[in-house]
């Protein structure tokens, strides 16, 4: 049973979590202050402006952010976040080279969010996913990074969350 929280997901520097949130709200919102110091966001759920946005409004720095603008959509950002190209949702390997790269920035203590593994469970098969999830908390864990994989957990069979859960520290659920 994961646990609950209804403030900032705590999580200590090399610590893994399956995070479970609500289907419309963003899981930026639920990141302690610090982790706007050195974050990377992959991004299935909001654009580069939008992760900007949310940056400022919770007092983060945007250059100290990276995204991974995950979409079927062309989009075309100018801003202060580090961006890679966008890349299709169905194209893990794509994703996979874009988050490698982007690691490289992730410090020690630094944070790694996927804000919705759904959308990839969507487009790939659960299987890829599975392996993709693997290598990002495996890179993660071995960095020294936070890292918090979000899900709608309603959404997902009980099996395939206790797979991804299984790659965790620990499960959490916010409100």
């Amino acid at each position: 049973m994961p646990g609950t929280t209804d403030g900032p997901i705590r999580v200590d520097p090399g610590e893994q979590a399956l995070v479970s949130v609500p289907s419309m709200g963003s899981p930026l919102t639920t990141l302690p202050d610090d982790a706007f110091e050195n974050l990377l966001v992959v991004s299935a759920t909001a654009a580069p402006g939008k992760v900007e946005s949310l940056v400022e409004r919770r007092g983060g720095d945007p250059e100290k952010v990276g995204v991974v603008p995950v979409t079927g959509s062309p989009t075309e950002y100018a801003g202060p976040l580090w961006t890679t190209d966008p890349v299709d949702p169905s194209d893990l390997t794509g994703i996979s080279i874009r988050l490698s790269k982007a690691m490289e920035y992730v410090t020690r203590g630094g944070w790694v969010v996927v804000d919705n593994v759904n959308v990839l469970l969507m487009y790939g098969r659960e299987e890829q996913v599975f392996r993709l999830f693997d290598s990002v908390v495996s890179n993660a864990r071995e960095k020294q990074a936070r890292g918090a994989y979000c899900t709608v957990r309603e959404a997902v069979t009980d099996e395939t969350f206790g797979r991804f859960r299984d790659l965790c520290d620990r499960a959490i659920s916010v409100e």
